[in-house]
């Protein structure tokens, strides 16, 4: 094959601050360095020290990495820990019994804050309400709730007696829900009457029951469900319990029960681009101890710091940096239900101003529709909002567009904070490429270097290495404690998904494409493998054309996909949004599209331009902000859209895109 091109040329480079580095957890290149050896010499004893220096084991693990079964492979073999106790009592044994652990704002604004000891209070009575219904160790539970301090709860009341978890975001359709609770084999769920967000009802407990009543569900013996507006819900006598009435008889304390460092402590699935949802599988110490590093390391967590990682539980995200890194690291942490937009697009702005976030963790989707926002209402622009709180700030999901970042680093960080745009995966179970920010010098768009322990490296299609400044295959060459330990149900698809034979099984694959810079080494993501365009025999990854076009100082967001040709083999597509309104009119649009072309002509070289720009108000966005580009390729091909689209967020979106313009 040919390699994939790198078609980008950022030049600008933003150095941490004498000031910033003087603090820094990781202080200056040459500590990153020495760690990044220290894991080169003695790989294990690296872990091993980190494992034993961060958590607290009942049991002490008897080897660090059991590599007997690659690649299944087995981290801290022989221990065993508590992963809810390692958030919760160790804190509360260091003194922070009384620290705020959760900030909790509501859709309306209304705020609840709930303290170390609180916390844990509320987790043992649900824990102990869940062993009362005969949930055990081993036993899967379904999570399909809002955002909320019930939701972390409910996830630690799980993780407390030994019990998986699995949970699913509150946008998915009975359909999807029903899919995972047959393939988990829950034997309960816990729920919601309501979910509130934007300032609308949404009916979680209606979902739920619809689900199963879709069949394959007979292993679920109880719906638990959080009282969180009050409606009118049916409830089914023997089978739904309300969380309140549950917990409410229970004992406030619930011994920990303690598991082996390899005992599955969530199943969270991935749709990946096609096919059948995946059960992503993770394990207790390793996951744990990477989500713990990574909230010191990435973040530069402080003990005063107020942290804010604006994801839902319901993704990856919301696992490691709201549920569990966070409480583990001892953090105050803000959660919120809402969106972005509501009441206006100030509200993030302002949330950080009233609790004086210090640490900022949002998506690119996020970032840049705020960006459309704020262009056309000076009231909603961060400028307008007291974000001196703030030292650090970080993106997650995809990569961002170069542009994006500057905005991002100029109108919120105030050009004083540094952003660490980090790249990893559900798979991978915490950061993997990531700037530190009192170290690593910032590149717009690109996420830099792999951190300490993770061998990450860009190869061709049999395994071989690439030469920097050539696009590749990203892989990661070594196991790590937080990596995926297998596909619920389905260890084949497992190995042939992320450990193909084709690159010799025994390298990570990470599906996506990268380039590292001649220079100084540096990652910079490309897209997935299967976003890669072959235009003319040309292998192009959709970030880079997506990145120029939200360049032009026209346009807020950008999709690049490919369809076939005839000619070119494969033919570039653009779905744009623009800062302003989209022209009423044909000529105007068209007028529009041939400029756009010919500013990537221009930016990127003609191989790069779009053969076909398509305007919109907006792009069919799941509820979490995620762009569907699967939805895309087939508006593209003309096809007609057979997928599921109820977890969009704007289902309308997709006849506007579907015409040509």
């Amino acid at each position: 094959m040919s390699a994939i091109q790198s078609v980008s040329h950022e030049t600008r480079v933003f150095n941490p601050s004498e000031e910033f580095k003087r603090q820094a957890n990781i202080s200056g290149m040459a500590a990153y360095k020495a760690l990044c050896d220290e894991a080169e010499r003695d790989f294990t004893g690296f872990w091993g020290r980190l494992a034993n220096e961060n958590l607290k084991f009942s049991k002490p693990f008897t080897q660090v990495l059991d590599e007997t079964n690659a690649p299944f492979y087995k981290w801290f073999t022989g221990g065993e820990l508590n992963v809810s106790a390692n958030c919760l009592e160790k804190n509360i044994d260091a003194g922070l019994g009384d620290k705020v652990a959760i900030i909790f704002e509501a859709d309306g604004g209304e705020v609840t804050k709930v303290t170390y000891k609180e916390l844990l209070t509320r987790v043992n009575k649900l824990a102990n309400g869940l062993k009362s219904l005969g949930v055990n160790k081993g036993d899967r539970v379904v999570i399909y709730m809002p955002m909320s301090i019930e939701g972390v709860a409910a996830m630690h009341a799980c993780a407390r007696i030994g019990a998986i978890h699995s949970v699913v975001f509150g946008g998915f359709s009975a359909k999807a829900l029903q899919d995972r609770i047959v393939d988990t084999g829950a034997v309960a769920v816990i729920t919601a009457d309501q979910q509130v967000r934007g300032g609308k009802q949404l009916p979680l407990k209606t979902i739920v029951d619809e689900a199963l009543s879709l069949g394959g569900c007979e292993a679920v013996k109880n719906v638990i469900v959080y009282k969180r507006t009050g409606a009118d819900v049916g409830m089914q006598a023997g089978r739904d319990v309300y969380m309140h009435e549950l917990a409410g008889k229970q004992s406030d304390q619930c011994a920990p029960v303690m598991v082996d460092s390899e005992h599955p402590l969530f199943i969270l699935y991935t749709s990946g681009s096609t096919g059948k949802p995946k059960g992503v599988q993770h394990s207790s110490a390793g996951y744990l101890l990477w989500a713990l590093l990574t909230m010191k390391w990435t973040f530069d967590l402080k003990p005063n710091d107020v942290f804010w990682c604006t994801a839902d539980i319901g993704w990856v995200t919301g696992h490691s940096y709201i549920t569990y890194g966070p409480l583990a690291a001892g953090a105050t942490q803000i959660v919120f239900e809402g969106v972005p937009t509501f009441p206006n697009a100030g509200r993030f702005w302002d949330m950080i101003a009233r609790h004086k976030a210090t640490i900022f963790y949002t998506a690119p989707t996020a970032i840049r529709s705020l960006i459309k926002a704020s262009e056309a209402d000076e009231k909603v622009h961060p400028k307008s909002y007291d974000l001196s709180s703030l030292r650090l700030m970080g993106s997650v999901g995809e990569p961002i567009n170069p542009e994006a970042w500057m905005w991002y680093y100029k109108n919120v960080g105030g050009e004083r904070c540094p952003i660490v745009d980090t790249f990893w995966q559900t798979e991978t179970g915490g950061h993997m490429i990531t700037p530190l920010p009192g170290a690593t010098p910032l590149v717009p768009g690109s996420c830099t270097l792999p951190l300490p322990g993770i061998m990450a490296a860009v190869v061709d299609e049999t395994g071989g290495d690439l030469p920097n400044g050539q696009g590749g295959i990203l892989v990661v060459k070594r196991p790590w404690p937080s990596m995926i330990r297998t596909i619920w149900g389905d260890p084949d698809r497992f190995k042939k998904s992320y450990f193909p034979e084709e690159l010799g099984g025994k390298l990570y694959l990470a599906g996506d494409g990268a380039v590292r810079d001649k220079d100084n080494g540096n990652f910079t993501i490309m897209g997935r493998i299967d976003d890669v365009l072959n235009v003319s025999g040309h292998r192009m990854g959709t970030m880079e054309i997506e990145s120029s076009l939200v360049a032009n100082e026209l346009v807020a967001e950008a999709a690049v996909v490919g369809r076939p040709d005839d000619l070119t083999g494969e033919a570039i597509v653009a779905f744009v949004v623009l800062k302003g309104d989209r022209p009423a009119d044909d000529e105007l649009r068209a007028k529009l599209a041939n400029e756009l072309k010919g500013w990537v002509g221009k930016d990127i070289g003609p191989i790069a331009k779009p053969k076909e720009i398509r305007f919109g108000d907006n792009l069919p966005k799941t509820r979490s902000g995620k762009i569907m580009r699967r939805l895309l390729r087939s508006l593209a091909k003309g096809e007609q859209i057979t997928q599921d689209t109820s977890t969009l967020e704007n289902p309308a979106i997709l006849d506007q895109l579907g015409k040509a313009n």
